[in-house]
């Protein structure tokens, strides 16, 4: 079985100064918050179907790919909610970096997982060169974007435990596709 990194996006300490990512300026749900309950449902789902994977939520880029380079990770997944100055910005994409081939293959089985199950606008898959962690693991590498924070519709699905739960097991299925 494959060995899968997990990066639930931004800090784990927000509360002393840690980087908290994406706030709603509605409700104060945070990004970090967020990806760190569907990151740890994605591992749990991994695990019990037999892949080892690796966790880690931290606020240095460099040391997340670090330790996924170190670990020898086979498959990258960040996970992130985003944000937008415009309130009515919506849905969720995957990025993927420019030239990966199989990092394209798990972008594109994660993303159709999440819209063919959740009910969510699709923004595709954006393709980056410059994403400091897509581009620095030596592993495919995806980020996934799984709806706006800062969008009310959105943040309505990113705050259930029901659709915390359907996302972290659209990522599951989307990597043990590739697979």
């Amino acid at each position: 079985m494959p060995k899968i990194f997990i990066n639930p996006g931004h800090s784990p300490d927000f509360n002393n100064g840690g980087d908290p990512g994406a706030v709603s300026p509605r409700t104060g749900l945070k990004e970090a918050e967020v990806a760190l309950k569907v990151g740890t449902l994605v591992k749990q789902y991994l695990e019990a179907v037999g892949y080892e994977v690796y966790l880690l939520q931290s606020d240095s880029l460099g040391y997340i790919c670090n330790e996924s380079n170190n670990w020898d990770s086979d498959y990258f997944v960040s996970i992130h909610c985003n944000a937008a100055a415009n309130y009515s910005a919506r849905g969720a994409e995957t990025w993927v970096c420019a030239g990966s081939v199989k990092g394209r293959r798990l972008g594109d089985a994660i993303q159709k997982q999440i819209i063919d199950n959740i009910p969510i606008t699709d923004r595709g898959i954006k393709v980056s060169s410059g994403l400091y962690v897509l581009k620095n693991t030596d592993c495919p590498a995806v980020l996934v974007e799984m709806g706006f924070i800062t969008n009310e519709t959105d943040e309505q699905l990113l705050s259930d435990s029901h659709y915390q739960d359907e996302f972290a097991r659209c990522i599951a299925r989307g990597i043990s596709d590739v697979h």
